[in-house]
């Protein structure tokens, strides 16, 4: 293994998802936002699953953090995923 395949093996983040039955699952996280104007966080994270055509599948998150305890939560309206899907179009620019 040379050393950008360490580097990069280094810099990615993971986080531990706890189901309702209690089971732990550990994904990787691409990307964590919040919404200036209304403080709302998101994250994006994958499981590493492929499509049929080869894709990443990535998943979206709304995060609250009531009690002090951060839970993931749906994407609640069209207009959320209009500007989630923003900020995803300008990630994919800059790469």
């Amino acid at each position: 293994m040379d050393n950008n395949e360490i580097q990069m093996e280094q810099d990615r983040k993971m986080m531990s998802i706890i189901s309702d039955n209690g089971s732990i699952e550990e994904v990787e996280v691409i990307l964590a936002f919040q919404f200036k104007d209304n403080k709302k966080e998101y994250v994006v994270y994958t499981r590493n699953e492929t499509d049929e055509n080869g894709n990443v599948t990535v998943y979206v998150s709304n995060v609250s953090r009531e009690n002090d305890s951060p839970k993931l939560l749906g994407v609640d309206s069209d207009e959320e995923w209009s500007r989630i899907k923003d900020v995803l179009r300008e990630l994919a620019k800059e790469d």
